[in-house]
């Protein structure tokens, strides 16, 4: 198999998987580039990492390396066979991330996440609760990924091309809310919490990132002399 190499920039996360002998982990090459662009701020401090969906363990291993030993790392999965990979850094939490019962308990027991990466069943019904639930639990400037969004295309995870209900058409909704300053007519009962604390939505092929931030209603700010 031919590895992939960079150049003297090299995004960490590429020369991690080059060198990778522990814990299997499954991504999608491009993901790197997304995961380095919008979570490189946070290397070498003590973020919050709550990652729905560990599967074999190895992208915990991925992600303690890529941020350092300060990252609190907490895993959640549905096979209790996951706890194996629980340390003295490292949290694992066996429940249905479509029980917004067991949600709730996470954003009681859990600290607010600077990070929350849902990479769990792919299903509609559990991206959608995860993001109705969680998202207001991470913190004001923290991240929310959700990657594999290609399933909100296919009939077995119960999404469909433009089909109501998917994943896909629920963000779409969202973009309209994160706009809802601009609303004519609506504009008092429009602006929510998600318009008041998300700065910013960044699409790319199966992968959805909102970046928070506490936002004020639109500023307008003029320079220069207006002449005919």
């Amino acid at each position: 198999m031919q590895h992939a190499r960079a150049g003297p920039a090299e995004n960490p996360l590429v020369s991690w998987y080059r060198d990778h002998t522990g814990r299997s982990v499954h991504k999608v090459y491009g993901y790197l580039e997304i995961y380095h662009r919008h979570f490189a701020r946070y290397r070498g401090r003590s973020p919050v990492l709550l990652e729905i969906g560990v599967n074999f363990g190895g992208s915990l291993q991925m992600w303690r390396d890529y941020f350092g030993p300060g990252c609190r790392l907490y895993g959640v999965d549905i096979e209790p066979g996951c706890k194996a990979f629980a340390d003295e850094a490292t949290t694992i939490l066996i429940g249905d991330q479509a029980d917004r019962d067991f949600l709730a308990r996470l954003r009681k027991d859990l600290p607010r996440p600077d990070i929350l990466i849902d990479d769990g069943g792919h299903r509609m019904e559990q991206q959608i609760a995860t993001f109705e639930e969680l998202y207001p639990h991470i913190a004001d400037d923290g991240v929310y990924l959700c990657e594999d969004l290609h399933t909100s295309y296919w009939d077995r995870f119960g999404g469909g091309y433009r089909k109501d209900g998917s994943f896909v058409e629920f963000s779409k909704r969202l973009i309209d809310q994160l706009n809802a300053w601009h609303w004519e007519g609506e504009q008092e009962s429009a602006v929510n919490e998600f318009t008041r604390t998300s700065h910013g939505m960044h699409y790319y092929p199966s992968v959805l990132v909102i970046e928070k931030r506490r936002m004020q209603p639109p500023k307008q700010i003029k320079a220069g002399r207006s002449m005919l």
